[in-house]
């Protein structure tokens, strides 16, 4: 049976979308699918059901309460039969501590290649690293994707968290419940815990990272004195309109739930929602319209100022995970050493290049590679990024042509059997710190 995909229209200057986050949307694909004034009449026009999906439970405060009321063909309880257990083995949850593979380390990984055999999204999930509890829904894994093929009749949901998605390279197409997302490298989207999606590989192969969230959700951080603009702002974020298939063919869904992989077989599509309103929804983002803000006379903000999103862990102050942005920017700070400082953390980092050149590390760093420094080891510039800094004329400058981000959570981050023996690790990482040489001589310098 051919596949139709029924879209609802949506003007302005981003079709196919609306704007904002954390906004109480309403979409329909079909007119007049979306009841007025009330949630579950007692029959849905079109003969559609109703159906609310939570992300937050009922009592939840107001401002942080979130669901969606889907009206679709049939109810979900439709879409999963009896499961069977399968494997997806390069795919780990926390806690997956593995006794023989050393954590403790400056770790950096050129970029995964790609594979000859056909992968999918999920079939393509590597996992990096992990830390905290998938049973407890607190921590993260970190991921790269390798996706050569299309999702076709092949549908998935994570029980275990929202997934955080950063292209690489190639174009991919989310197919949801609430409506379709079209991602390239620079943009990111969020798919929240529990929600079906398929994913088309529209430009192949395609590579990209995945936070993987147990926690609470991601959200805009704070800007406390920065005000109400620059960082991320609200009217970038972008949610799909209403678009569903009414389409029955022989399909599986695979359930994501406390680490393990389940699937069934159904003999339908199950995006079948009509119309929906609500806050709990898929979002995209451009990353380029992040705007970033920085030191303007001296000194070096803390990275935490680069913050896109954070996702809470119930300490104040302190991220379950925060998603940082290092993008291109204006350098202009007077008798500084400008690139990041060397530091210990209580925080673990996972960063990611997507494109460019990283000005803390200009060897090694390539796009697509990973580097890992776990919570309290030492890192920062290597020699000949310090070098450069401390004698470079302090005139503007502008970082360009430069995107790295950083996964960074509360918890260390424990590396996989899969990331330690099979990934492309560069044993000779640490070495870049080994022509810091001892500048102590016991005079002043300057001042």
């Amino acid at each position: 049976m051919d596949r139709e995909i029924v879209k609802a229209e949506s003007g302005g200057l981003n079709p196919g979308y609306m704007p904002g986050f954390g906004n109480d949307f309403e979409t329909e694909a079909l007119p007049g699918a979306l009841p007025r004034g009330q949630n579950s009449p007692q029959k849905c026009a079109y003969g559609l059901y109703a159906e609310q999906l939570s992300g937050t439970a009922f009592t939840a405060p107001r401002g942080q309460n979130e669901r969606t009321w889907c009206y679709r063909i049939r109810p979900s309880v439709k879409h999963v039969g009896r499961f069977r257990k399968i494997e997806i083995p390069l795919w780990k949850s926390a806690p997956n501590i593995d006794p023989e593979v050393i954590s403790l380390g400056q770790y950096r990984w050129d970029p995964l290649p790609h594979a000859d055999e056909p992968l999918t999204f999920v079939t393509g999930m590597r996992t990096m690293t992990t830390a905290g509890d998938v049973n407890t829904q607190v921590g993260m894994a970190a991921h790269v994707y390798l996706a050569n093929t299309s999702m076709e009749d092949d549908y998935f949901f994570s029980a275990d968290s929202e997934l955080l998605v950063v292209p690489q390279q190639g174009l991919l197409r989310f197919h949801t419940e609430l409506g379709v997302i079209d991602l390239a490298p620079k943009e990111i989207a969020i798919l929240p815990r529990g929600m079906i999606f398929r994913v088309e590989v529209v430009e192949g192969p395609a590579r990209g990272f995945v936070c993987e969230n147990y926690g609470q959700k991601f959200d805009l951080p704070n800007r406390g004195p920065i005000g109400a603009n620059c960082l991320a702002n609200p009217r970038d974020f972008l949610t799909p309109v209403a678009a569903f298939e009414d389409r029955e063919a022989p399909s599986t869904v695979t359930v994501k739930w406390c680490g393990q992989f389940h699937r069934t077989e159904i003999d339908h599509s199950p995006l079948d929602v009509v119309a929906w309103h609500g806050n709990y929804v898929p979002v995209k983002y451009d990353l380029t319209t992040y705007s970033p803000v920085g030191a303007i006379l001296f000194d070096h903000p803390d990275p935490s100022i680069f913050t896109v999103l954070t996702a809470p862990s119930g300490q104040p102050g302190t991220a379950n995970i925060d998603f940082v942005l290092f993008r291109e920017r204006w350098m202009v700070a007077e008798h500084t050493f400008r690139p990041p400082w060397y530091h210990r953390n209580i925080m673990s980092e996972l960063m990611g290049n997507i494109y460019g050149q990283y000005d803390a590390k200009p060897e090694g760093f390539v796009p697509g590679g990973i580097s890992l420094h776990n919570m309290m080891l030492p890192h920062g510039p290597d020699a000949d990024a310090f070098e450069a800094a401390s004698n470079e004329p302090l005139r503007p400058h502008k970082l360009d042509n430069t995107m790295s981000f950083m996964f960074e959570t509360r918890f260390p981050q424990h590396v996989t059997e899969f990331a330690a023996r099979h990934a492309p690790l560069q044993e000779n990482y640490i070495d870049c710190w080994a022509g810091l040489e001892k500048k102590f001589d016991g005079t002043p310098g300057e001042k």
